[in-house]
């Protein structure tokens, strides 16, 4: 398998590196653990898709090949025992909107066109309906309640992180399914850490106001330049709308250091294909 740089964990096996043929895959042992769910995050590894977005691209708005980000689909799903007519895809614009998905939902964004826009955030308690979200450097979270038997999965760039995308998700969650905080797993997933995100005085300042005094926020290379630290904030965040801080994954891995296996925009300069997270309820209990 690919030899990942990681960065520092936080103890134990944070996330898991899978093969399934040509095809690679990161799962987390925490979601894998509630005995509920089905997920897995991407590489670039596995796929048909050529040039820049080589090889398991799963956005159909890069320029790529329709033919082939289906056939990736059908690549993909396979490995999560799904078909791509049970995806349902968000359609994001970094906002905090989330739809609660239905089985009437299933296709929508893959096989057939979306009736919803401007939606970052995915829940349901239905089996089956697999939720889907993208990524380039970006930060995917995933929620499982095991006690309501209810997910979520939501895309969190710094405008989501800052809106606290997180405690949206949370808070839907409670509404919707009764879900307490205090029962959720959730997990933090690949994305650029604090090390190659450098942000403007004005992205700083905005974090600075919400998480001041975390170390969220830290000076950068330069002058009017600093680090931003997506996978503390997310933490923080899940951590403050009621979720136990051991029931929290942080990734460990970085996408724009690890640009050949993850679709990073950053190191790419915009020229890439897109990641998918994706998270569905089994349809039985194991």
């Amino acid at each position: 398998m690919y030899r990942i740089i990681r960065n520092s964990a936080e103890g134990g096996e944070v996330l898991r590196q899978n093969a399934a043929d040509s095809i690679e895959y990161l799962t987390f042992p925490a979601l894998s653990g509630t005995g509920m769910v089905g997920h897995l995050f991407t590489t670039r590894l596995g796929g048909v898709s050529t040039g820049d977005c080589a090889a398991m691209n799963l956005s159909f708005t890069r320029g790529d090949d329709r033919e082939a980000v289906l056939e990736n689909y059908r690549r993909i799903c396979g490995v999560l025992g799904v078909l791509p007519q049970d995806v349902a895809a968000s359609v994001q614009t970094h906002t905090t909107n989330i739809r609660h998905v239905t089985a009437a939902d299933k296709g929508k964004g893959v096989v057939r066109p979306q009736d919803y826009q401007d939606i970052d955030g995915l829940i349901t308690d239905e089996p089956g309906v697999v939720l889907a979200c993208f990524f380039a450097d970006c930060v995917p979270l995933y929620f499982v309640d095991p006690v309501k038997r209810a997910i979520g999965l939501a895309h969190s760039g710094w405008r989501g992180t800052v809106d606290g995308m997180g405690a949206c998700m949370v808070k839907r969650m409670t509404e919707t399914f009764g879900s307490k905080p205090s029962d959720c797993i959730a997990a933090i997933g690949p994305s650029i850490c604090r090390d190659c995100y450098e942000v403007s005085e004005d992205v700083a300042s905005q974090f600075a106001v919400q998480f001041d005094g975390t170390q969220v926020v830290t000076p950068g290379r330069e002058p009017g330049k600093y680090q931003l630290d997506l996978w503390l904030a997310n933490k923080l965040i899940l951590m403050r709308a009621g979720i136990p801080e051991n029931q929290i994954s942080v990734t460990d891995i970085c996408t724009c250091h690890n640009p050949d296996y993850l679709f990073s925009h950053r190191a790419s300069h915009g020229r890439r294909g897109n990641l998918a997270a994706f998270l569905y309820i089994l349809n039985q209990e194991v």
